[in-house]
């Protein structure tokens, strides 16, 4: 399985991010601060780091500078406050593989680590089984007994979110965070547009129940 490292003070944001990655099939990793970051990525086996620069103890160019003299392999990506062009050029000249300015849209960060991940020829090659439903997250594919079931990008990752959590009710809240990300307004109905548009899919064996007053739990019966 693939495994991230996301390094970011704001636990608001780094929990986004998490949450997210794991819909996405990536197991992650979390740190607050940059000296703690730069210890983990160096003494674990990560795939993968999302580094923010605006870090207490150290900053993320000090972060970035010992990644690039140490572990030059591991690929880093950039999310930051700081968008503007000399940041930018300084964090691509100390290493960085990619850089995000803040606020970000999460399917875009999503897809600039699956490209970097590829590009580094990691795979997350794992099927995640649901009762009839199985979902192949290197591939993007979903299989409903023996019908194979076109998505999108996001009603994939939402189905895949509720998959993870097969036999749970998973709150409306929870979705909206994992797949649209922190900058989504939560009194937004863009959860519900999806599960119908999903289950649509899905036909009439759609494995998809609504809780009612609590939101969504995929069954495996």
């Amino acid at each position: 399985m693939i495994h991230v490292l996301v390094i970011e003070d704001e636990s608001r944001i780094r929990s986004v991010l998490e949450r997210a990655l794991e819909a996405d099939g990536i197991a992650v990793d979390g740190a607050d601060n940059g000296a703690d970051g730069l210890e983990r990525a160096l003494r674990g086996s990560y795939d993968l780091v999302i580094l923010d620069l605006l870090l207490p103890r150290l900053d993320g160019l000090s972060v970035l500078r010992e990644l690039h003299l140490q572990a030059p392999e591991l690929p880093v990506v950039i999310v930051s406050a700081r968008s503007d062009l000399p940041t930018k050029l300084r964090g691509f000249k100390l290493g960085a593989n990619d850089y995000l300015a803040k606020p970000f849209a999460v399917d875009e960060l999503l897809a600039r680590v699956r490209v970097q991940l590829r590009v580094c020829g990691s795979t997350a090659d794992d099927v995640l089984h649901a009762g009839r439903l199985a979902l192949d997250v290197a591939r993007r594919r979903a299989r409903l007994g023996d019908c194979e079931i076109d998505l999108s990008d996001r009603e994939f990752r939402l189905l895949h979110h509720l998959a993870k959590h097969a036999g749970e009710v998973v709150t409306r809240d929870s979705v909206l965070s994992a797949v649209w990300g922190y900058h989504f307004d939560p009194r937004s109905n863009v959860v519900d547009v999806c599960v119908r548009r999903v289950r649509r899919k899905l036909g009439d064996e759609a494995p998809i129940e609504t809780v009612r007053h609590a939101g969504y739990r995929l069954t495996t019966g």
